[in-house]
């Protein structure tokens, strides 16, 4: 029997891949019409993407096989469904993500923050809950997490075994002074007329009252021994370290998926949005674009991270902010361990050429997304090509200058031995590193998100899901956004951001427009809700990655990661029925949400 159940779990894969589709198989034998069949198609792709019985990008591209054979659309039309606008812009912004990794742009950041922030253990959380959070909103949140821990377990280590040393200092000067002690004691009550000899460092008196007291020099600090109470400080101290290692990796990890979301482009669940949107919606008059996106969700994110601060912080340091912030207090540990950030600072020196132009580059690719349509006035995309419809997008911004990085060369001509070989300099990116960086499965993630929502609305699925929905009309709009976002917030736990996004927007979509309510008052939380996986160690990147390092335990990021959800599910709400309604009128129901896309 035990033979049996290992054999099945080695083949739990390949069982799941046939098994699945032949369980669902009766919802299209037994319900005629393109809507069930539709159903089959979406539920086969969910519990393969919960499962991950094969790669997430191939269970993606199962739309242009079923799509066709089904009868539900055409090759034609759901191939077109991979390569959207929305595609375009991640591949913009992933491009510049890996310009600014390749010259090491990141690193200067980060470490020039920290260096402003110090070394205390309240600030330096803060320090590197906000550098983090920063580089994830333009870089991808596991490439943040990877650079930012070994820098956080470095200057913690390098704290802990100063202040060991001092411990070990302070120990062997009280030993030496107490040895000092015994030593005169001895030397003032010798009566008169004995004689004290000294000979290799050993007090001898003669022989008949013979005492030996024997002095160590050059006593080696480890072989002091501990007494019981010094014994005890060590092991709290010991712990402290442990405790804020703990703190300092959850800190790391879950700003980086924080961060992710104050950006259009800093996660792929919010790429996924916009998309869902311009294709179930067409005329909704680019309501979601990178400012509008920045505006609603930058303040959500810094209030997120304030939260999270304040939780691991009271969690793992206790709640003596003057103790943890040190307001006067500088030790020698501090200082060694500011010293290691300094020093890492050096090794990288002085800004190059390449640093500068990337830099520059994407300077201008953030105010070109800004100022394209920022909503209270005309953008330039507007006032240059003088446009009614949105012809230039965020898209073809990435795309333009992202473009630019393999025109740019990496150093001036002459410098960098490219005169000694008589070959021009190389430009700041070339397309091998891109290859070997770029997610390409993200990008087919997104078509097949793209191509279930187009094959949803062509097949009546839609429809029909959002007349199943319409009892939901009787309950408050703001209970049906929390409970949505705790069911997402759950899932995503379990399942990619990626995948969770993909399968519930579209359902969110016609189960807003059957209550007639404003579509964006579920999708929009319910995406940032599926960024917040704290729980578990497989649910993002990031949290695998902290709890590689060893001091974490599964029950460490599930007791912190619970209360978090609950403090994000009740944050992004928040955000959404004040400065979110104002933002997007979210209050009434928009005219472009009157008619979805019809076959």
């Amino acid at each position: 029997m035990a033979n049996c159940l290992k054999w099945l779990w080695s083949y739990r894969n390949y069982l799941m891949v046939i098994l699945t589709p032949l369980a669902v198989l009766p919802l299209p034998l037994l319900i005629p019409g393109t809507e069930a069949r539709c159903g089959f198609v979406i539920i086969v792709m969910a519990l393969y993407w919960c499962t991950e019985c094969i790669p997430l990008a191939v269970t993606a591209l199962l739309p242009v096989i079923f799509f066709p054979m089904m009868g539900i659309m055409e090759s034609s039309v759901v191939c077109v469904q991979y390569l959207k606008d929305s595609n375009m812009l991640f591949i913009g912004g992933l491009l510049v993500a890996i310009a600014v990794e390749q010259w090491n742009l990141h690193k200067r950041i980060a470490l020039r923050v920290l260096l402003f922030v110090g070394v205390k253990p309240a600030r330096l959380m803060i320090g590197f809950m906000g550098t983090t959070a920063f580089l994830s909103m333009w870089i991808s949140n596991t490439a943040s997490t990877a650079m930012m821990l070994p820098i956080a377990q470095a200057v913690l280590q390098q704290l802990s075994d100063t202040e060991a040393k001092a411990d070990r200092r302070e120990r062997t000067a009280a030993k030496e002074g107490q040895d000092n002690q015994a030593f005169e004691m001895a030397d003032t009550k010798e009566p008169k007329g004995n004689t004290i000899q000294i000979e290799n460092g050993n007090v001898i008196k003669d022989a008949k009252d013979s005492v030996e007291i024997t002095t160590k020099e050059n006593d080696d600090t480890d072989e002091v021994e501990e007494s019981p109470e010094e014994e005890q400080r060590r092991i709290k101290r010991e712990e402290k370290y442990v405790n804020l290692s703990k703190g300092m990796s959850l800190c790391v990890c879950y700003s980086a998926s924080i961060g992710g979301t104050a950006t259009l482009t800093g996660t792929t669940p919010n790429v996924i949005l916009k998309g869902q949107i311009d294709e179930l919606f067409p005329d909704n008059g680019d309501i979601i674009n990178f400012a509008s996106w920045f505006g609603f969700s930058f303040p959500n994110m810094v209030l997120m991270l304030v939260l999270t601060w304040l939780w691991l912080q009271f969690f793992y340091l206790g709640f003596d902010l003057k103790k943890s912030f040190g307001c006067g207090d500088t030790k020698e540990g501090d200082k060694e361990a500011y010293q290691v950030m300094k020093n890492e600072y050096k090794k990288l020196g002085s800004i190059s050429f390449a640093e500068g132009c990337v830099l520059t580059v994407f300077t201008l690719l953030v105010l070109l997304w800004f100022t394209r349509e920022p909503g209270f006035m005309p953008g330039w995309a507007t006032v240059l090509f003088n446009q009614e419809k949105p012809f230039v997008t965020d898209g073809t911004v990435a795309i333009l200058m992202s473009t630019l990085f393999f025109i740019i060369p990496a150093h001036l001509p002459g410098r960098g031995g490219s005169s000694e070989d008589g070959k021009p300099p190389p430009a700041l990116l070339n397309w091998d590193i891109v290859h070997e960086k770029m997610p390409w499965n993200i990008i087919l993630l997104l078509g097949g998100g793209f191509a279930l929502a187009k094959g949803s609305e062509t097949s009546g699925l839609s429809t029909w899901l959002g007349e199943s929905l319409e009892p939901l009309s009787s309950i408050p709009p703001f209970a049906i956004s929390i409970l949505l976002c705790l069911l997402v917030a759950m899932f995503t736990e379990c399942s990619s951001n990626t995948a969770t996004t993909t399968l519930f927007l579209p359902i969110l979509a016609s189960m807003a427009t059957a209550i007639k309510l404003h579509p964006l008052y579920v999708m929009l939380p319910c995406t940032i809700c599926a960024s917040l996986a704290f729980m578990l160690p497989v649910a993002t990147p990031p949290n695998a990655i902290a709890f590689s390092y060893g001091n974490l335990k599964v029950m460490d990021m599930a007791k912190a990661g619970f209360i978090l959800n609950f403090l994000g599910v009740i944050t992004i709400n928040i955000a959404l029925n004040t400065w979110g309604a104002a933002m997007f009128q979210l209050n009434t129901f928009p005219a472009w949400a009157n008619r979805t896309i019809t076959p």
